[in-house]
Parts: structure tokens; sequence; C-alpha cells
């Protein structure tokens, strides 16, 4: 591997001329530049990339922070493959670290990310709370954007979905169609998606005089074993119920397989939503209803702040996305079962 002291040789330079020329301070002649970017080509020297950032406080990279328990699924795959693609449009790279089990973890992550020196970072939180998330963008200069959480004192650092409403408006839909018996399948519940969702459907319930009956509440793990475990126990324990609302597709999806295992018919008897749409939900049968999160369009504005922030630039008041509620074959005004 060559090193800076061979290209300043072979451009016949000092070698902090060749460190001026990489790290863009001081004066270098264009003449002088020519010559060391072609001994640079002909060397193939490489600079070290911590380096340059600390020389130019600039690394072109964004970091993003997920946890791992979060990866798997088509709503995280949208969000990082969008987030690749736009920072790549933006002649930036998408670093992605793993934000582990912990509030703690997460910190480290972010900090991980601050010593790359990353000139921005996105995160997408699943322990770290509001206030500690608001004291980290008072204290740092790096901007920081938070996704799919709304913060108190930097409203504009945060793009989030509004999971509760979503939830609201596909359990206000199955009231509509006659549904007073509605199950629900949580996702984990120390998600705050899963407890927003959960918090939607109960809000419905009450807007509508509905009583809650929490037997209809079983809890989930976002997984389809988890979804069709959970049905399990509502036909176990003999539950009236004429539709489910899960709150992922892949819990929808083993939902629906255990109701066929016991007989009862998708949409006949009991109707059934999701929520991400997953690609396959079209193409099941019964086609799958779900809601729909815009994902893409929460990290175009994610980065588009981040790059205003950076580059200057308007920067957009919106911070809060609607969700669309998709309908499909797996939705019927009846008859219903246990009527």
């Amino acid at each position: 591997m060559s090193t800076m002291q061979e290209v300043a040789k072979k451009a016949g330079v000092s070698k902090a001329t060749v460190s001026r020329v990489l790290s863009g301070k001081g004066y270098v002649s264009e003449a002088t530049k020519d010559q060391v970017y072609k001994a640079i080509e002909e060397t193939g020297y490489r600079p070290n990339l911590l380096a340059r950032n600390l020389a130019t406080n600039k690394s072109q990279c964004i970091g993003l922070v997920v946890t791992n328990t979060l990866y798997n699924g088509n709503y995280f795959s949208e969000l990082i493959s969008q987030a690749a693609q736009k920072l790549e449009n933006n002649g930036r790279q998408l670093i992605l670290v793993d934000g582990k089990h912990s509030a703690e973890e997460e910190h480290q992550a972010i900090q991980f990310l601050l010593d790359l020196r990353c000139d921005a970072i996105i995160i997408y939180p699943r322990f770290l709370s509001i206030d500690v998330m608001d004291e980290i963008i008072e204290q740092y200069k790096q901007p920081i954007m938070v996704v799919n959480r709304r913060l108190r004192k930097h409203q504009s650092h945060c793009i989030c979905c509004d999971h509760k409403g979503a939830s609201f408006n596909a359990t206000k839909h199955l009231i509509e169609q006659g549904h007073r018996d509605i199950a629900f399948i949580t996702g984990s519940l120390d998600s705050p998606t899963a407890i927003e969702r959960l918090s939607g459907y109960k809000e419905a319930l009450s807007r509508y005089d509905i009583a809650l009956q929490e037997s209809l509440i079983v809890k989930g793990k976002w997984t389809p074993t988890s979804g069709a475990a959970a049905m399990k126990s509502l036909l176990d324990q003999q539950i009236a119920f004429s539709a489910v609302l899960a709150s992922n597709d892949d819990m929808a999806i083993g939902a629906i397989k255990q109701l066929n295992q016991a007989g009862i018919a998708v949409p006949s008897k009991v109707s059934v939503i999701g929520f991400d749409n997953v690609p396959t939900a079209p193409y099941l049968t019964p086609a799958l209803s779900s809601v729909k999160d815009p994902v893409s369009a929460m990290m175009n504005e994610v980065i588009d702040r981040l790059i205003s922030m950076l580059d200057g630039g308007y920067l957009s008041k919106n911070n809060v996305f609607t969700s669309e509620l998709l309908l499909r074959d797996s939705v019927s005004n009846g008859p219903f079962w246990g009527k």
C-alpha cells in the first residue's frame, strides 16, 4: 500500500503539500494540484478517511442508528433503502449502526457515529426517551433527526407517523361496516408504535360507545408465529369476534392461517386488517387489507431537513405524516361469526 510520502516523491513536492491538497486547506497552485492528483492515481494511494475527516471536518457521510431487533420486515427494508438511495442522489454515504438492546447502547451508537465525524445522524429510537433525545440534539453541533417519535423541544428535528390516528381510522372502518366485537393483536409493547396503535383502537371503540373487552386484546411480537398464537388463544377461549386488527401484516398473516385451520373463513366470518402493506399483501388469498405508512416520504423529509441544516435552505414544518388504509378482500360487512 502506497504512502503519502511516496505520492510526494512521485509528484516532486513535499508531504505537507500533498496534505494541503487532500485537506483543501491552504493555497496550492492548480498545476501543483494536478501533479499531486496524477501521482495519487499512479501510486494507487488511498488517504486515511478518518484523518481526512479530522482535517476537513467533513465526511459526506450520514449515520443511521437502528436497533437490530427492527431490521426484519418490509417497513425497515423500505426505510433503509430509501435513505441509501436519497443520500446517494445527494452525493453522500449512509452508515448503518446497530443500536442493540438498551438506551445506553443506542447512545453509544450515536457517539460512535460522531467519533467517525459523520456530518449528521438519523435516529430510529427503540429505547431512548424523548427527553434524552432532546438533550442529545442540544449537546452536539452535528444535525440530528429523530424518526417515528415526537420531540417536545425540537420539533423541527423529528419526523413521525400518526400511528394512533391510523389505528383509529382502521378500527373506525370496521365499526362502520357493522363490526362491534373487534379483536386486536398488539405488537411488542416495549415499542412506542405498538402502544400508539393499541391506543388508537381503544379510542375508536370509546368514540363509538363500544365497550372495551380486554379479552379481545392479545399480545403479539410482530412475527407470523405470534399472530397465529394470538389467534389460537382467542379461538381456544371461544371468544366471539367478527373482525381482527393486527398491529402488522406478518401477525395478520399468521392469524389468517390459524383461522383457516379452524375452518373459519376470511372475510365472510372474520374480517382482518394489518399494518405495513407488505409486498405480498395484494397477492394473498384473500388479498390482505392493510394500513400503509408513508415510509419513503418520511425518509425523504428527514434527509431533506438534514441537508438543509448542513447546506442551508428551506426547512419544511411538516413533521407528522398520515397513513393510508388500503382496503382489499380480507374485509367484509357480514354475515358475522358468533352472531
